[in-house]
């Protein structure tokens, strides 16, 4: 190791494949990394406690912080680098070198004290040429430069619910192709058809699980949008009205179907008024039209804002665009 305890600092907004090289080369050169999220103002659609949060997911080896109260991104250079000076002396932080890829890393060195170096990285951005600036432009065109764990942040997330047999599945495969992004299916069903219907609590809890493990894996390859078939709402309502979850419902169904409230951007309901279509597992249309009176009644008592799609589906996908755009 070239340093003992290396300082990295910028506004990572977003953490994008730059800052991630800088960081790395930091952890390669340096026994300890200190990296400091730091604007003022905040970003409001990305503060800096997200921000630090995707560094802490992506490099747990770093110890990040925000510092707050600082001098304006305005200010003169020189009053910031006081400033961080000063928190890094009350946080008891001691560095001996300055990781950065812009030409203002050398003089900041110098101001934190005369045994701090500078190590210049990338300089000028050539081998990784992007800016936070340019990606906030417009994140969806640069989001190559972002790691999905970062991107996820920036996808929509929209989901459609519905009894069976209300063009859900449909619906969801035909907008991700014509949106060019991924989707979700319904998890439940093929645990449904390996149990032949005979389901349990554990059952439940494990559709809602593998539900959202399929959500964080298609966001990753999303594009603007993630459309996703039901959620955790339509297991828990399916759970009762088949009489297969006790009167008090796992803790994590119950969580997990509260969230669906802010959990996703926009909520649409599959209308019924197509022909049913019986496809051996499936009950009846007196069943469908129950479940769909629930599902609309579930959404109003939790105050979840919704739209109803119906017709062909092109029409209902053009209902969708107009929506969401």
């Amino acid at each position: 190791m070239r340093y003992r305890h290396a300082l990295v600092v910028g506004k990572f907004a977003p953490l994008h494949a730059g800052h991630q090289f800088l960081i790395e080369t930091a952890l390669a050169e340096a026994e300890r990394v200190t990296v400091l999220c730091y604007a003022n103002p905040d970003f409001e659609a990305m503060p800096g406690e997200l921000r630090a949060g995707w560094i802490r997911e992506l490099f747990p080896r770093v110890d990040v912080h925000v510092p707050t109260g600082g001098p304006p991104d305005r200010a003169a250079a020189a009053e910031h680098w006081t400033y961080l000076k000063n928190w890094l002396r009350a946080a008891g932080v001691e560095v001996d070198a300055v990781f950065s890829s812009e030409s203002y890393g050398e003089p900041f060195a110098r101001a934190l004290g005369a045994s701090v170096q500078h190590r210049m990285a990338d300089h000028g951005r050539t081998r990784l040429p992007i800016s936070g600036s340019r990606i906030r432009a417009d994140v969806h065109a640069h989001r190559a430069w972002l790691n999905g764990r970062v991107y996820r942040h920036f996808v929509q997330m929209v989901v459609f619910v519905g009894a069976e047999s209300t063009g859900k599945s449909t619906l969801v495969e035909h907008l991700a192709r014509e949106f060019d992004t991924a989707f979700v299916p319904e998890i439940g069903r093929a645990i449904w058809e390996q149990k032949g219907g005979q389901l349990d609590d554990e059952d439940y809890i494990e559709i809602a699980v593998r539900h959202r493990q399929a959500e964080a894996e298609a966001v990753a390859r999303a594009n603007r949008y993630l459309f996703v078939d039901t959620n955790a709402l339509t297991t828990l309502l399916l759970g009762h009205c088949y009489g297969q979850l006790r009167a008090v419902a796992p803790a994590v169904l119950l969580q997990y179907a509260d969230e669906c409230r802010t959990r996703y951007e926009h909520h649409f309901v599959c209308g019924d008024e197509i022909a049913f279509e019986q496809d051996g597992v499936r009950e009846n249309e007196a069943w469908r039209a129950r479940i769909q009176k629930l599902v609309l009644e579930d959404l109003a008592a939790r105050d979840i804002a919704y739209a109803m799609v119906s017709g062909t589906v092109q029409e209902r996908s053009l209902q969708v665009r107009l929506a969401i755009s």
